[in-house]
C-alpha cells in the first residue's frame, strides 16, 4: 500500500511539471529545455525561504513566480534577440544551475528539522504528533487541483485561444493584430511557472534541496504529455490536462516497478529505454492514423 500510496504521490508531483511540459511541446510547440533549470528553481527558492523561516505554503506561489521569471527570460531570448528555440533553453537552464545554486546557498539543503506543507505545526494541531499519510496525499491533490483547473480557465479565455493559436498557426495571431512573440513569452512564463510550483513541492516532499533534482525534468514531463494523450485520445470526455497527470503516475508506476526489481544505478537505463518504447509507440500510433486517413 505503501508503494503504491509513493507511486500516486511522486507521479501527481511530477503531473505539475508536465502541465508545465504540455503547454510548451503540445500547445507552443517548443523545445523548452529550461524545464531541467526550472524545476530546481522552485525547489532551490522553497528552500531558501524555509531555512528563513517563511510560511511553506506562501512558497508555492512565490516559486511559481520565480519559474515565470526564467520563463520570460527564454522567451526574451528567443523572441527579441531571435535566438532558436532550442538554444534559448539550453542558455537559461545553464544560467539557472549558478542561480539555484546562489539562490540556496549550497548544492544540499535539508529541511528534516523545518516546517513544510506536509509537516508544521498547524497539521500537527489538527492531527497530533504522528500526521496520517493519506493528508500529504489531499494536499498534493489540492495543489494539483487548483493547478488543473486555473489553467483549464485560462485555456478557454481570449488569450488562452490566443497560445493555442500560436502553436497552431502563428499568422493567425498576427492577422489578429496580437504580437505572437507576447504570446509566447506568456506561455513559457505559465508552463515554467507551473514546472517549479512542481519543483517546490517536490522539495518539501522529500524534504530536501538537491541541485540535481531537475537531471531528467524534461524527459519525464515529455513521457507523462505523451503516454497520457497517447491513452486517452480518443476518449473526449478526459480533459489533456487531466490525461496528463494519469500519464505522470502511469509513468512513474513503470519507473518505481523497474528499480524495484533492477539495480538501482540502471534507472537511469532504464528510463532512457522506457521513454524509446513511449516515443515509438506513440510514432507508430501517428503512423497507422495517417494510413487510415
Amino acid at each position: 500500500m505503501d508503494f503504491v500510496l509513493t507511486v500516486v504521490e511522486q507521479g501527481l508531483i511530477y503531473g505539475i511539471l508536465a502541465l508545465g511540459v504540455y503547454i510548451t511541446y503540445k500547445i507552443l510547440d517548443f523545445p523548452d529545455l529550461t524545464v531541467d533549470g526550472s524545476f530546481p528553481l522552485g525547489a532551490a527558492v522553497t528552500a531558501a525561504l524555509i531555512t528563513r523561516g517563511v510560511n511553506p505554503y506562501l512558497t508555492l506561489p512565490i516559486s511559481f513566480l520565480a519559474g515565470a521569471a526564467a520563463g520570460i527570460c527564454t522567451g526574451l531570448i528567443h523572441v527579441k534577440c531571435k535566438v532558436r528555440d532550442l538554444l534559448s533553453g539550453i542558455i537559461i537552464m545553464t544560467a539557472l544551475y549558478t542561480i539555484n545554486l546562489e539562490i540556496a546557498g549550497t548544492n544540499n539543503v535539508p529541511l528534516f528539522s523545518k516546517d513544510t506543507m506536509f509537516k508544521n505545526a498547524a497539521l500537527s494541531g489538527l492531527f497530533g504528533e504522528k500526521i496520517p499519510a493519506y493528508v500529504k496525499l489531499l494536499l498534493i491533490l489540492a495543489v494539483v487541483l487548483i493547478s488543473k483547473i486555473l489553467l483549464d480557465l485560462y485555456l478557454k479565455t481570449k488569450s488562452g485561444y490566443l497560445l493555442r493559436a500560436v502553436g497552431d498557426n502563428d499568422n493567425l495571431v498576427t492577422s489578429l493584430a496580437k504580437d505572437k512573440g507576447n504570446v509566447k513569452i506568456l506561455g513559457l512564463a505559465i508552463a515554467n511557472g507551473l514546472v517549479a510550483l512542481g519543483g517546490c513541492v517536490f522539495c518539501q516532499e522529500q524534504r530536501v534541496f538537491d541541485i540535481s533534482s531537475g537531471t531528467g525534468s524534461m524527459v519525464i514531463g515529455l513521457a507523462s504529455v505523451i503516454i497520457g494523450t497517447a491513452l486517452f485520445k480518443k476518449i473526449p470526455k478526459v480533459k489533456t490536462t487531466t490525461a496528463v497527470f494519469i500519464g505522470a503516475i502511469l509513468y512513474k508506476g513503470c519507473v518505481a516497478l523497474a528499480i524495484k526489481f533492477f539495480e538501482p544505478q540502471a534507472m537511469k537505463l532504464i528510463t532512457a529505454a522506457l521513454f524509446l518504447l513511449i516515443l515509438v509507440i506513440s510514432m507508430d500510433r501517428k503512423r497507422k492514423v495517417k494510413s487510415h486517413a
